[in-house]
């Protein structure tokens, strides 16, 4: 079990979680509850663009943990994995210019396409995109998710299977994101948490409601499921990670909620259940 949290440090919050609020609504209310960092999430950068999103996060001395997200590498056609592997390195080119040190990579999936091939497209497309990635100093975060995504969104369902991808990729540019939400159930979390070490670029936590009622947006605070939030950040800090801590959740019946009252229970479930 981890030490318990203190305070708010090391508290992220990803601007997804508060959907309903602009990048400049955002920046606002999570400094007024003393969250002084943040992932940015390209919907949310697009209304004032790049650079303009860019100085209103220098100016207010927020942290740009990262930016969310690239990846969607597979495609039935070579025009389509480059046109990919082209987007990808815009999106590199934003995190850097926002100041996000990673590029959180959903690496996609294909109904039309068999599973292992479309590994192999994820794996060609992040080695085709990495030494973009190297030259902007902005490294790139592979985040497993959970099965249930495996038919649309991401065909690296599996901490060992995000492992194996950074070996054979063989970057200091290339890590991992582990996602509590993603990979708690995986009976090997432990060890395959134990062998990435200084491959974790970014830790995101939330909860598993039960039941859960939509697989996309009914994610839980934290303390509102049956995630060991604690048990799993014992395990990554002993790996070596020592970040942010990112509350990511997706949910219709939280985003629907009043954002400031929402902020003040994310900021007292970090501390209580994290």
């Amino acid at each position: 079990m981890a030490k318990p949290i203190e305070d708010t440090s090391r508290l992220c919050v990803h601007t997804m979680t508060t959907k309903p609020l602009s990048l400049g609504e955002a920046i606002d209310a999570y400094q007024q509850k003393d969250i002084n960092a943040m992932t940015v999430w390209r919907q949310h950068v697009e209304p004032l663009g790049v650079k303009e999103s860019a100085k209103l996060l220098k100016e207010s001395g927020m942290n740009v943990v990262s930016l969310c997200r690239g990846g969607f590498f597979p495609a039935t056609s070579g025009t389509g994995r480059e046109q990919a592997r082209t987007e990808n390195r815009q999106i590199i080119d934003e995190a850097a210019e926002l100041g996000a040190p990673v590029v959180v990579l959903v690496c996609g999936a294909d109904p039309d396409i068999d599973l292992a091939t479309a590994r192999q497209h994820i794996a060609d497309g992040i080695h085709a995109i990495e030494p973009h990635a190297k030259a902007c100093g902005v490294k790139l975060a592979i985040e497993p998710l959970h099965p249930m995504y495996a038919d649309t969104r991401s065909a690296i369902c599996t901490m060992d299977q995000a492992n194996n991808l950074i070996t054979v990729l063989e970057s200091d540019y290339i890590g991992i994101a582990v996602d509590v939400y993603h990979v708690w159930w995986d009976h090997f979390l432990r060890a395959e948490i134990m062998r990435a070490q200084d491959k974790i670029f970014a830790f995101h936590v939330c909860d598993w409601r039960v039941p859960t009622r939509d697989l996309l947006n009914d994610r839980g605070l934290m303390g509102t499921g049956c995630i060991d939030i604690p048990e799993i950040r014992g395990w990554v800090e002993k790996a070596g990670f020592d970040g942010f801590i990112e509350v990511e959740i997706f949910s219709d019946e939280l985003w629907a909620s009043d954002q400031e009252k929402y902020l003040r229970r994310i900021r007292n479930a970090y501390l209580r259940h994290v």
